[in-house]
């Protein structure tokens, strides 16, 4: 999901694989190159849950499991930390581990989630605006029509 932080529009949704994730959602307001919200997750509850927590927040990333919902957040225009970088740093592998556990295997899986919004590299992105392809250098349907 990517949604609009900086005017009212509906979120755009589409499918991803390779999170590997059991159960739970992660969040992010870091999400190349608009910075929008971006989200990925099991059920839609937890996705909301987690876009909710970095609105709440003012910006950050997310991580929920079932009904428990973990922030670092990230005050200063949704991408950088006030704190000193050891404390979010030790945030960061704290909620980064607990995302692998969830059995994501990936190395890094919230700088994964927000390079699916950089539409200039190949091949599917998601914006605000919908899915993109980025060797078409196109909007694509989620969807096609049974012929």
């Amino acid at each position: 999901v990517v949604y609009n932080r900086y005017q009212q529009s509906p979120p755009a949704v589409a499918f991803v694989q390779g999170f590997s994730l059991n159960n739970g959602a992660i969040a992010s307001t870091i999400a190349h190159d608009s910075h929008n919200i971006i989200a990925a997750g099991c059920s839609d509850a937890e996705i909301v849950q987690a876009v909710n927590a970095l609105i709440e927040n003012q910006g950050g990333i997310s991580f929920v499991q079932g009904t428990r919902a973990t922030v670092l957040p990230l005050p200063v225009a949704g991408l950088m930390s006030d704190d000193d970088g050891f404390t979010v740093a030790t945030q960061y592998e704290t909620m980064s581990n607990a995302v692998k556990a969830l059995g994501s295997s990936l190395p890094a899986p919230f700088m994964t989630l927000s390079f699916l919004a950089l539409l200039v590299i190949p091949s599917l992105k998601l914006s605000d605006k919908g899915l993109f392809d980025g060797e078409t250098f196109s909007f694509t349907p989620l969807f096609f029509e049974a012929s």
